[in-house]
């Protein structure tokens, strides 16, 4: 299972457990939010590592960036794309606010 399938797998199963969602927000506040959230998942069986997660961001970003106009000069410079953890986060938080309604 890649990285990315582990993150996909984590979001449905987050959406649908308001508890799970409220732990892994909750990462967010803490010093070093990348490593607790990783340990967090592996604690709830989700094989994932900081590592891991920083590459797969950084392989889909350089993927995005070689598609368009040849990945040259003048390729569009993206920014949040490459950060899986933020993009998580922020459809977590938009579930959240939801479910608070």
């Amino acid at each position: 299972m890649t990285t990315l399938d582990i993150l996909d797998r984590l979001q449905k199963d987050a959406l649908r457990d308001r508890e799970l969602r409220k732990h892994l927000l909750a990462t967010r506040s803490e010093k070093d939010p990348l490593t607790v959230f990783c340990c967090l998942c592996r604690s709830f069986g989700y094989e994932l590592y900081e590592m891991d997660l920083i590459s797969a961001g950084e392989d889909f970003y350089a993927e995005m960036r070689r598609s368009t106009n040849g990945g040259g000069e003048n390729s569009p410079k993206l920014e949040g794309e490459d950060d899986f953890y933020e993009l998580l986060m922020a459809s977590l938080q938009e579930a959240e606010k939801a479910a608070d309604k």
